[in-house]
């Protein structure tokens, strides 16, 4: 006490120091484990999203291979007419699936655009079904229209049936790619968090 009667605390600067480091590591600890959390909880929906994008590419590629398979087309044999008889791009496309069944959705897009397509613009000199069907109704009478517009329409709902398949199976591949990904960062985010957790339980020993 002061000849004034003031009270002075002294403090030690030493206690101060350990104590602000004590304060540090607390805090980082507690910082490491709330970010550690929070990237545990987003890798554990990463990796049950990539569970449910791998089923989903496993589901419908399955229904499309399946449909497919039902349908029982095949593509001409190589070196057969209705290959060579096509344009040279189409026939380039057709051929590389000479004599197989078609099964997927890749096979679908060339056999509908490649080769049912072309068949159908020869057929109806380049019109469409809608195009033929209403020239058709204008001339009753002429048979040769009429079986244009009947091969027509079938080709054309063959040939949109399978670019639907093509369609599906494409999101297939795109769920099984969106799956790689939501795997691959789940991982990397489950390792980062363990080890954010390691590095938690060392700054929190470090107080002791």
């Amino acid at each position: 006490m002061l000849p004034d009667g003031n009270i002075v605390i002294f403090s030690n600067p030493l206690k101060l120091k350990l104590n602000e480091k004590e304060f540090h590591n607390m805090n980082r600890s507690t910082l490491d484990k709330l970010i550690s959390s929070a990237g545990l909880l987003v890798a554990v929906v990463l990796l049950a999203a990539s569970a449910a994008l791998f089923w989903t590419h496993s589901f419908v590629h399955g229904q499309v291979h399946d449909q497919l398979a039902a349908e029982k087309i095949n593509f001409p044999e190589a070196g057969t007419e209705s290959i060579t008889s096509l344009p040279a791009d189409d026939q380039s496309k057709v051929a590389q699936y000479a004599g197989q069944q078609l099964l997927t959705g890749a096979q679908a897009e060339v056999f509908a655009d490649h080769f049912i397509g072309v068949h159908l613009k020869a057929i109806g000199g380049g019109k469409t079904y809608a195009e033929l069907s209403s020239a058709a109704l204008a001339d009753p009478t002429n048979t040769k229209l009429a079986g244009q517009v009947q091969t027509v329409f079938r080709g054309e709902t063959l040939r949109g049936l399978l670019l639907n398949a093509y369609a599906f199976d494409t999101m297939a591949v795109v769920a099984n790619y969106a799956g790689m990904g939501a795997l691959a960062a789940g991982a990397v985010l489950l390792i980062l968090s363990v080890l954010g957790f390691w590095h938690a339980g060392l700054a929190a020993s470090k107080r002791r």
